[in-house]
């Protein structure tokens, strides 16, 4: 994996509002970052409370994207409000970034957040897997690069995985047994360019589609409930949040 430059840490201070957490995301958690690829930063802030309670409302998204040190940086935040939904909403973009664990900044409601987690997976988290891979898949085809490849790989084996086990890992490099043998070869390749093209592979389709249905038939044996049961307790939090606005 490439080194993270050490000054991600000062990013939060730079913020114009609190953040509850913000973490790496992209090709640095997937496994396969480039010699060239930007840092993709994800998270959560925390509007105060009157900018939600009265007529003015702060934003519910904030993205941010600005160059350091030859370095790309893209900063994507949610209000903690909006964030919960999110999760709730068997979203697996914002659970993946929940529980990166590549953190560049922390809080004690990022903690709770990781313990409300759990409660917050279904096996309707497939739908968000199987949809994902079907862009992927789809870019692929279009451009031919090894990117979009790698990422129909990489979110069919976290799906699987996800509804096998009830564990999100989102690093490829630690799924390898659900995919074909020529994998790391391609994650290999992936780490000289960014937009490199994929090398040629045979039995592509039959590798994809074998995995597409390994997904659905995890989904549909999953031991994983059908609905979220943390609402009340993200609730609870987003409603002890907002007074200290700042002070997060």
């Amino acid at each position: 994996m490439n080194t993270l430059p050490g000054w991600l840490a000062e990013v939060a201070g730079e913020q114009p509002y609190a953040l509850a957490f913000a973490t790496v995301s992209g090709a640095h958690l997937y496994g396969f970052p480039s010699v060239d690829s930007d840092v993709d930063l994800r998270g959560a802030h925390v509007l105060p409370v009157e900018e939600v309670a009265g007529l003015l409302d702060g934003p519910g998204t904030l993205d941010r994207t600005w160059t350091r040190d030859g370095v790309e940086v893209d900063l994507v935040t949610h209000d903690l409000a909006k964030f919960c939904r999110l999760l709730l909403g068997r979203n697996g973009y914002v659970l993946e970034q929940l529980l990166s664990p590549l953190v560049v900044t922390s809080s004690p409601l990022r903690e709770e957040l990781l313990a409300l987690a759990p409660a917050c997976v279904t096996r309707h988290h497939a739908h968000h897997y199987l949809g994902f891979a079907r862009t992927q898949w789809g870019l692929f085809g279009k451009t031919g690069e090894l990117k979009p490849l790698l990422y129909t790989f990489r979110v069919l084996a976290t799906g699987t995985h996800l509804m096998r086990t009830g564990e999100l890992v989102a690093d490829l490099t630690s799924l390898y047994s659900y995919g074909p043998a020529y994998l790391p070869d391609l994650v290999e390749a992936k780490r000289t360019a960014e937009h490199a093209p994929a090398p040629a592979t045979p039995d592509l389709d039959t590798d994809v589609a074998r995995m597409t249905a390994a997904l659905e038939e995890a989904r549909d044996s999953s031991p994983l409930p059908d609905r979220a049961t943390a609402e009340r307790a993200l609730h609870d939090l987003v409603v002890r949040a907002r007074p200290a606005g700042s002070r997060v």
